[in-house]
């Protein structure tokens, strides 16, 4: 697998690197950017959080946007961030909820999608090959984040494979996307009409099927945040929270909107609990 760098930068003492690749899963050509805290003297082992981002972005949003360098560069911990779906001359929509920038990290099963749009092989299968390799003292040890859409996606990919993520947390999650305008058009895009194929990419559907032994959860979800009322309500997810039981802490800050502005604000408290996990 040929993996080219694109860009480097210094940040905090680490690197900040952007890479493109072509991938299998999707076929076509993908960008993922990575942050590599300094080797520490004694080469301490590095964990790795994957960060994945919502509707619109790419795996610069979080890189450039969320001030985050500087709490993983302390903590010693890697960072993640692939795109947001397949790129170039694949399946698209005028749509700006819909397409390329809107992957929604699952395996679509209609047409024009299926053939790129199979988003959670790429992240669950194909792109760790990849990523590992360029860690240097990787310790093994996972955990997964992300916003808005990509809060969807990490409370997704962290319920559906517990065993690889110690943690996950989202800010602004679509937590319920078959109750919710992004999630129906996406899924009756993607999946098909069908509500029953919507369940196993659906978070509160997961956590129905799941017990306490699920990775601890953190949701932080501003109160003054446009979408909240129509696409991010909360109720579905935490009584299904509450029957599977575990940790799930879910915070409302007042007055906090969607922006990486919020996300910024709140990285450090989220970078901390992910450490707390990793480093059991």
């Amino acid at each position: 697998m040929t993996v080219e760098i694109l860009e480097t930068h210094r940040s905090f003492g680490g690197k900040q690197i952007k890479y493109r690749h072509t991938s299998k899963s999707l076929k076509c050509e993908m960008t993922f950017s990575l942050f590599l805290p300094a080797e520490t003297p004694d080469k301490k082992a590095t964990p790795l959080i994957w960060w994945l981002s919502g509707l619109t972005c790419t795996d610069d949003n979080f890189s450039q946007k969320a001030a985050f360098q500087k709490y993983a560069a302390e903590q010693n911990i890697a960072f993640v961030m692939p795109d947001t779906s397949p790129r170039g001359e694949t399946a698209d929509s005028e749509d700006w909820d819909l397409g390329q920038g809107a992957g929604f990290y699952l395996n679509a099963t209609q047409d024009p999608w299926k053939e790129n749009f199979q988003m959670y092989d790429y992240l669950i299968k194909e792109l760790p090959e990849i990523v590992y390799p360029l860690l240097p003292n990787f310790s093994g040890k996972e955990s997964i984040m992300g916003h808005s859409m990509g809060g969807h996606g990490a409370l997704v990919l962290g319920l559906k494979n517990p065993k690889r993520f110690a943690a996950i947390s989202a800010f602004a999650p679509i937590s319920n996307p078959s109750n919710v305008p992004w999630g129906k058009k996406a899924f009756t895009a993607y999946l098909g009409e069908d509500p029953s194929a919507w369940i196993q990419w659906d978070a509160t559907e997961i956590l129905k099927t799941v017990d306490e032994n699920h990775p601890p959860i953190l949701v932080t979800q501003g109160t003054d945040d446009p979408f909240y009322e129509v696409q991010l309500k909360e109720e579905a997810f935490l009584a299904a929270a509450k029957v599977a039981g575990g940790e799930v802490i879910y915070q409302k800050e007042r007055g906090y909107d969607h922006s990486y502005f919020t996300i910024a604000t709140f990285i450090e408290a989220h970078i901390a609990f992910h450490q707390a996990q990793l480093n059991k």
